[in-house]
Parts: structure tokens; C-alpha cells; sequence
């Protein structure tokens, strides 16, 4: 394929500045015959999870397409589902920039965008626009400026907005860029947010007579406490799935590198390993009781076969998409 080429040409300019191009561009032409540019075709891998049919395991991460503009985009080049957001109640600018930085020589990205997104109705406006008819997950936040506790709040909000309109719901409580926000990891806190949208997932399934699964993207920087007192909270809320993981606070292995030390998130090859020992103690806690998608540094088929012997049942990527472009979905596809 032409991407090592058209990527080299790309990361001469400013991350965040190609990135709105490449939305833009994917926006317009995702529906269009324009879409043979990157549209391939992917072996049908099927699989079951959550009670949904997935074509194949590869699944786009969140953050990616934040406003949910570039479905039908990602469709065209194979992905077997395709997750938005992270979207918030209300519309906010995220954090000051710069705050997306490039670790090439680490594969890695560090980012702070801070759920910058146009808000849940514009989502809502764009999902029922594209009409897919694949899976879709829908991650929902908080906005900034809500307090910690008033944050369950949002997520009833954005769950009533998103959900007849997804295949699934995330509830990402992992970003380390929102303030405050990864403390609803732990505890007490954890659980009432989470039996409060069970709550809200049986009212709005009679609602609508479809039940949407709920999954919760958890963060790799947990002890192996941590991880056992969230594997029980997921499993006594009956939550139906759960994301491993999110980006990572950790510099151990890029401080040395330009921009290594830059606040936000570290996504890519330095948080692979981490990430696939959180799946293995995940898997060994919940011991099959709910599904893990697998998340964090996979840049090649091998290494979504790590995630799958680990524990996972299905693998997301963002980084190592960025880094090598649609044929990595046949890839892992081809090696799962």
C-alpha cells in the first residue's frame, strides 16, 4: 500500500493539524466512490461478543473519530466495529495547545486533548446520517467542568442521548486528561455509577426494546489490587464488558525522547506490555464472567495475538493505525 509514503509526507506537519484534515477528508469522501483510495477488503472473521455479531475481532478504538463524522470511512477499510467519542453532554474545546506530540522513534503518541468534542446531539446528528448498519460503540465522558460528584449525571445524560443509537455504550472513566476522572476507578464511587446506569440501561431497553450492552474502559496504571477490586465491582454490576486499557501516565520508557516528557496520555508500543498484563489479570479475575477488549501498543498481528491469549475476545487499535495505516487491520485479521 502507498501509506508508509503518504505517512512520511504527513508527519512533516503538525499532528493535530493533520489530523483535522484527515477527518475532514474522511468525512467527505467515506460515502463516496472516492472511498476506494483506502477501501480494502477484510477476511470474515465472525465472532460473538456481548450478544453482538462482530464480521472480525478488529475494532477502531475511541478518539479517534470523536464527533462520530467518519464512520462510514472506517467501514470501508475493514474494521470489524468501529467506536466514537469520547463525547460529553455539552460541547467543549478540550485542552490548550499544543497537546498531541509525536514519539516516532517509539511508535508512540502523547496526547492531552481533554474530550474535546462537539457535543452528544451533533454525535447523535452524525451517527443517524452515516446509517451504518455494523457495530458501533458510543464512549461517553463528563464534561470538564462537572464536578466529581455530579459525573454520574453526564453519563445518564449521554447514555439516554447515545443509546438507541449504538451497538454498545463505553464508559470511559481511564482518560487521564479530564481532572478527576480516573478516581471513579475505585471504590464506592465506582459502584454507584456503575449500578446507576444498570438502573438506566433496564429502563431505557424496555424504552426502546433493544438491550444495549455497557462496557468500561479501565486505565493501565492499576495495582493488581485495583484490578481485582474493579473485576468485582464489573462482575456484582453485571457491566457486560470491559475495555484494557487506556493510555498511560508512565515515561519509563520515552523519557529519554523529545517531547517524552509532555503531560497526557502515552499511547503505542510503550504501553503494550502493560496493557496485556492488565488483560491477564483481568482474565484471571473475572474467569470468562464478562468479555475483555484488548487495547494498548498493537502494531502488528502478533501482537493482537498477545491480547487474545492474554484474555481478550476482541482488539482495538488507534496508535499503531496511525503508524501503519489501514493494512494493519488485515493484518491482525489474517494472523488472528
Amino acid at each position: 500500500m502507498l501509506y508508509p509514503a503518504i505517512r512520511k509526507l504527513l508527519f512533516k506537519f503538525d499532528p493535530e493539524t493533520i489530523h483535522e484534515l484527515t477527518i475532514k477528508s474522511l468525512k467527505s469522501t467515506g460515502a463516496t466512490p472516492l472511498n476506494n483510495f483506502y477501501k480494502q477488503a477484510v477476511a470474515d472473521k465472525p465472532v460473538e461478543v456481548m450478544g453482538l455479531r462482530f464480521p472480525n475481532p478488529v475494532g477502531l478504538a475511541a478518539g479517534l473519530d470523536k464527533n462520530g463524522e467518519c464512520i462510514r470511512a472506517f467501514d470501508a477499510m475493514g474494521f470489524g466495529f468501529v467506536e466514537i467519542g469520547t463525547v460529553t453532554p455539552r460541547p467543549q474545546p478540550g485542552n490548550d495547545k499544543p497537546r498531541i506530540f509525536r514519539l516516532e522513534q517509539a511508535n508512540a503518541i502523547i496526547n492531552r486533548m481533554g474530550f474535546n468534542n462537539k457535543g452528544v446531539d451533533y454525535l447523535v446528528d452524525q451517527v443517524r446520517k452515516a446509517d451504518f448498519k455494523g457495530v458501533l460503540g458510543i464512549n461517553i465522558g463528563k464534561n470538564k467542568d462537572t464536578p466529581e460528584e455530579k459525573a454520574k449525571d453526564d453519563y445518564l445524560f449521554c447514555m439516554r442521548k447515545v443509546y438507541q443509537h449504538a451497538s454498545y455504550i463505553t464508559i470511559n472513566i481511564s482518560s487521564p486528561n479530564t481532572p478527576g476522572l480516573r478516581s471513579l476507578q475505585y471504590g464506592e464511587a465506582l459502584d454507584e455509577l456503575l449500578s446507576s446506569l444498570k438502573d438506566e440501561q433496564k429502563i431505557l431497553a424496555e424504552r426502546y426494546g433493544k438491550y444495549v450492552p455497557v462496557a468500561v474502559k479501565i486505565a493501565p496504571d492499576l495495582t493488581e489490587e485495583e484490578i481485582v477490586s474493579i473485576a468485582e465491582s464489573l462482575m456484582k454490576n453485571n457491566i457486560d464488558g470491559v475495555i484494557a486499557t487506556n493510555t498511560t501516565l508512565a515515561r519509563d520508557q520515552v523519557s529519554h525522547l523529545e517531547h517524552g516528557n509532555e503531560q497526557g496520555g502515552l499511547s503505542g508500543a510503550p504501553v503494550k506490555e502493560k496493557s496485556t498484563e492488565v488483560i491477564a489479570q483481568l482474565a484471571k479475575v473475572l474467569d470468562g464472567k464478562l468479555p475483555i477488549i484488548g487495547v494498548g501498543g498493537i502494531a502488528s498481528g502478533a501482537d493482537a495475538v498477545e491480547k487474545i491469549r492474554a484474555g481478550a475476545s476482541l482488539v482495538q487499535v488507534y496508535t499503531g493505525f496511525i503508524y501503519q495505516g489501514p493494512e494493519l487491520i488485515k493484518d491482525i485479521v489474517q494472523s488472528l
